[in-house]
């Protein structure tokens, strides 16, 4: 698969940080950041792109530094995060809908009364109906994150495509705010990411993604128009594809 093939993708799965959503704040939600990913959303579900999204809740709560910083017991962190993600969710709708976009939250942990219950097909069919399904509660385990969740969920609603918006346009040899001389890769395969260990995704998320042939691109949300311009092929991005 090629860069240039990025318009045959129908049905794709955002993958959202938590710390995306901050925007310039030091914690929480910035809403000039939320409207603009919510604008950008609509404007590619409006192209007719079947689109449902994952969203982190590193903005809020993560799960592994409650762990390590605050002493409280990990599966119990974890799931104070997965809560962290279902808040994100449900101002995303809120957002979406006030644009009038047609939405449903979908949590792997009951919440019944804000919003419904993780169930597979319910959740197909939502988005064949021309929904904009939202994933929260990671995948409803503890010490799975959220890109694993964002792989699992992708490859159960069988999409064609994982996009993870990141800060940066996609994936490097190094760290580009540290190392200059970092090389940026076009294409790459699920195995040079897990042999070299790149630090793109959780090395589950790539495992699983590589064998459901879920192609991945890592794209820099930050950047405005970035959703449709990578969907079109016309901005920087890594796609990870292939053997």
């Amino acid at each position: 698969m090629t860069i240039a093939d990025m318009s045959k993708y129908k049905r794709i799965l955002l993958k959202i940080s938590g710390e995306v959503l901050m925007g310039p704040l030091d914690h929480g939600l910035d809403n000039d950041t939320m409207e603009r990913i919510a604008s950008e959303v609509k404007e590619v579900h409006e192209k007719g792109f079947e689109i449902c999204l994952v969203v982190g809740g590193g903005n809020i709560y993560r799960g592994v530094n409650g762990a390590k910083n605050h002493g409280i017991d990990r599966a119990t962190s974890d799931y104070i995060g997965m809560l962290a993600t279902v808040m994100n969710a449900l101002a995303l709708q809120s957002i979406l809908e006030g644009m009038g976009v047609d939405t449903r939250v979908i949590s792997a942990i009951k919440m019944n009364t804000i919003c419904e219950p993780y169930i597979r097909r319910r959740a197909m069919s939502h988005m064949s109906k021309g929904y904009v399904v939202i994933f929260a509660g990671g995948s409803g385990s503890p010490f799975f994150t959220t890109d694993t969740a964002a792989a699992l969920r992708a490859s159960e609603m069988k999409c064609d495509l994982l996009l993870k918006g990141t800060k940066v346009d996609g994936v490097y040899s190094a760290d580009p705010f540290k190392d200059k001389s970092a090389i940026h890769y076009g294409t790459l395969t699920y195995r040079k990411v897990l042999t070299d260990k790149l630090n793109v995704m959780d090395m589950p998320a790539i495992a699983l993604a590589s064998e459901n042939k879920l192609p991945v691109a890592v794209f820099q949300i930050t950047d405005p128009g970035c959703l449709m311009k990578t969907l079109k092929g016309e901005s920087k991005f890594t796609l990870i594809d292939g053997e």
